[in-house]
């Protein structure tokens, strides 16, 4: 019944979603405080007070026509408020038509890529990358190029970009602070990026969109800072989603936000509603619109995320193990103690540690660790850490 293509996109579907099954297996075996699960991105916080009062407030409204079709871009009013913001944020002037309301970051994504692309045109991934991209660039005739990040920062890499840059690349997305390395990329590194793509672009005699996909812009440490994309890349779009600064993941709810001065941007903009409408999604959830609109000051607390990172962090790299220190997002991404990452993983295993390989991001030889987990889970796994370092030690 299942066609070929979604048979074997099956069999080479992500790794997260295979551990965290796994997961499910051993929980039952040992129990659930005898289990370290660090295999998926899903915040155990819950959402900030403003959301919850937000979402009373809606449940119990009597406003007439909230949950009825609106515009397929969303309330006019939410998208306003977040134009203020994005604008506020990027020093780029955005209004309520540059804002369009989405199904989460991934419908964001795949709206985009559904605007822009025509068979056959390439879209650059940066590797280590969040595994869906490829299914989603290939969701739309597209074809994925992926390019390896610096070794030793996991930055974009210019010399790898100069050489993997065709005639039929169409966009490139970026996604900073990073999954799976919570790598936030430097201002330096972007805005040289920048002059790469202007001068493929004259060279090509082409366009090439940038799109950011941003759902860990929040979450944030250490002073870092996002560099605003809006004003560094005229051809560009930020794709957003409140899953992760909000913690509500199961809501699906998000944005994309256009650039301005993108050419006939009235045109882009009615092309990217054309395909937010046609894939299905009509328009994102009404009444999270709604408390997303009254939520744009709140977010999860970020101090008790770095107090995890820094605690693993640390007790990691005296096991044994080598780490960039990630200054973003809720991930740290080790060097795997043998060469083999997915080998590797599976012996974690036997210490009730579920851990990513770095195969399934496109780079071999490390794993990712999903810090959003309960703390004492976390200090409870280190003996665990240890043992499996010992092994290869």
């Amino acid at each position: 019944m299942l066609s070929q293509n979604i048979s074997d996109k099956i069999v080479k579907s992500s790794w997260i979603r295979a551990m965290f099954e796994e997961g499910e297996r051993l929980r039952k075996l040992h129990g659930a405080d005898k289990v370290y699960d660090f295999s998926l991105g899903n915040p155990d916080y819950e959402p900030p007070t403003e959301v919850k009062t937000a979402l009373r407030k809606y449940a119990t409204s009597n406003e007439t026509g909230m949950h009825r079709y609106m515009s397929n871009a969303g309330y006019p009013g939410v998208r306003e408020n977040i134009a203020r913001q994005v604008s506020t944020e990027s020093g780029v002037g955005l209004k309520q038509q540059h804002i369009i309301m989405t199904s989460g970051a991934a419908g964001g994504l795949n709206v985009v890529l559904k605007a822009i692309l025509n068979p056959g045109d390439e879209v650059i991934v940066l590797a280590p990358y969040f595994v869906e991209y490829l299914f989603y660039i290939e969701n739309h005739g597209g074809k994925p190029v992926i390019v390896p990040t610096d070794a030793q920062t996991f930055e974009p890499s210019l010399e790898a970009l100069q050489a993997r840059i065709s005639p039929k690349c169409k966009a490139i997305i970026l996604n900073s602070p990073n999954n799976p390395t919570g790598v936030v990329y430097s201002e330096e590194a972007l805005t040289q990026l920048a002059s790469l793509l202007a001068a493929k672009e004259r060279e090509f005699n082409t366009e090439i969109l940038v799109i950011s996909d941003e759902p860990y812009s929040k979450i944030v440490y250490d002073d870092a800072q996002v560099p605003p994309i809006l004003s560094l890349f005229v051809h560009s779009v930020i794709v957003n989603s409140y899953s992760k600064s909000l913690a509500i993941p199961g809501e699906r709810i998000g944005y994309i936000a256009v650039n301005p001065l993108i050419k006939d941007v009235d045109l882009f903009v009615n092309g990217l509603i054309f395909a937010h409408r046609t894939l299905g999604f009509v328009n994102a959830p009404a009444m999270f619109q709604k408390i997303i609109g009254d939520s744009l000051d709140a977010a999860v607390d970020t101090q008790e995320y770095q107090r995890r990172r820094d605690f693993l962090y640390n007790s990691l790299i005296e096991s044994g193990y080598s780490c960039i220190k990630p200054r973003g997002a809720f991930y740290l991404f080790p060097q795997s103690l043998i060469p083999d990452d997915v080998e590797f993983t599976k012996r974690a295993l036997n210490y009730n540690l579920l851990l990513v390989p770095g195969t399934g991001f496109g780079c071999p030889g490390y794993f990712r660790v999903a810090y959003c987990i309960d703390f004492q889970t976390i200090k409870n796994s280190i003996p665990a850490f240890q043992q499996l370092a010992k092994e290869f030690k």
